[in-house]
């Protein structure tokens, strides 16, 4: 697996809302062209079998690009497609048990809001943190904010990677420079774009600009 720092600098989570009915896999076929380093399929309330198809179409797509990919919270789907691993949040699967059921080999990031949370996500096996949200936005409305001292104080608090989420765009991304985060995780910027290829284009600049 590549190294997972350099991975978290543009992290692509999908949200078919936003696409207007176009197809989901050419989108993030475009995103991974225009720069996207990692993909998350998010899907909360497809059903199980639309989750599945749509996660090994993913995963084809990103295993030929050499992207990481996981799923959200669907610790069985991500085994059952081959998915690099999952994500889980704070309200889902416990980090520790996600963890033992996809052994020490797969990715297993976890949503963190506070420096308690961040580290017995660490303490607990996760690979990386999403910590967000930073800026109010639409797609996660029900989201804790954090602001950025708290964001500071969890990058500094733990060893493993951190990915901002929230709000973030390619005018906001440069308002959490210096705080220690290794990238950005967007859906909107990317997936409500008429044209995802330059909009992950543009995006890749910024964060290259912001983190590195």
């Amino acid at each position: 697996m590549r190294n997972l720092k350099d991975a978290m600098l543009l992290y692509a989570v999908t949200d078919r809302a936003w696409l207007n009915g176009r197809d989901l896999a050419d989108c993030v076929r475009q995103a991974i062209e225009g720069g996207a380093t990692f993909v998350q399929l998010r899907e909360k309330d497809a059903p199980r079998d639309e989750i599945v198809a749509l996660g090994k179409e993913l995963a084809a797509i990103c295993k030929q690009a050499d992207v990481p990919f996981v799923i959200d919270d669907e610790v069985d789907i991500a085994i059952e497609v081959g998915a690099d691993g999952v994500h889980v949040g704070q309200d889902d699967m416990a980090c520790a048990q996600a963890r033992a059921q996809l052994g020490p080999d797969k990715i297993v990031g976890v949503s963190a809001q506070t420096v308690e949370q961040a580290l017995k996500a660490q303490a607990d096996g996760a690979d990386y943190l999403g910590v967000g949200a930073l800026i109010p936005t639409a797609t996660k409305p029900d989201a804790v904010d954090v602001t950025r001292e708290e964001l500071l104080a969890i990058c500094e608090a733990v060893d493993i990677p951190v990915v901002g989420i929230g709000g973030l765009n390619a005018q906001t991304i440069p308002t959490i420079a210096g705080c220690g985060a290794d990238g950005a995780a967007v859906v909107s910027a990317i997936f409500a774009a008429d044209d995802c290829l330059q909009a992950t284009r543009d995006l890749r600049a910024v964060c290259e600009r912001t983190f590195r």
